[in-house]
């Protein structure tokens, strides 16, 4: 038993380790499916010393129900999108969803890091879903939008991840 958990976490080392590079990340590592989920992504540092003026979090299709938390100083702006398939929410079916969500404002200097949070609901499907960022600044952007590929591939610029694990009963909330 020792040895299984020995190795179960040694296994997870390289994920645990994975958002300390990534300089806008995800705070939660894992959420419930068919659950309604706060996600708070943290912007570590500005472009190149620049201050950060924007963050645009891209939602992926599979994401409904959003709402923005306001932060003083920032203005909010969403997009909405069709989706490619209509989910039920509250015994209504949903056809469109806020597919990006922008903050404006600041300026966010370099030497700071901040948090901008939305409640989101998560699929019914178990699995990974990845968080497109365009992080504006003064002078310059950055895009936080790399996936994954080949296994072991270091990314310059990861999108923020979020594991969505199996429902287990889990009561309706938000």
């Amino acid at each position: 038993m020792k040895k299984n958990l020995a190795l179960v976490a040694l296994a997870a080392c390289p994920l645990l380790a994975a958002p300390s590079h990534a300089h806008v990340t995800l705070e939660q590592q894992t959420g419930l499916a068919d659950s309604y989920q706060k996600l708070t992504f943290r912007v570590g540092h500005g472009c190149d010393g620049s201050p950060t003026r924007a963050i645009t979090v891209m939602l992926p299709e599979s994401v409904t129900g959003t709402k923005p938390m306001p932060k003083p100083g920032w203005q909010i702006r969403t997009v909405e999108g069709k989706l490619s398939v209509p989910v039920e929410s509250h015994g209504r079916k949903v056809t469109s969803a806020v597919r990006e969500v922008t903050w404006s404002g600041g300026p966010l200097a370099d030497a700071y890091f901040d948090e901008f949070t939305v409640q989101a609901r998560l699929p019914a499907e178990a699995g990974k879903l990845y968080f497109k960022i365009v992080q504006e600044c003064v002078k310059g952007s950055l895009a936080w939008d790399e996936l994954p590929g080949e296994a072991g591939a270091r990314l310059k610029a990861p999108a923020p991840v979020l594991n969505v694990l199996p429902a287990e009963g889990a009561a309706h909330q938000h």
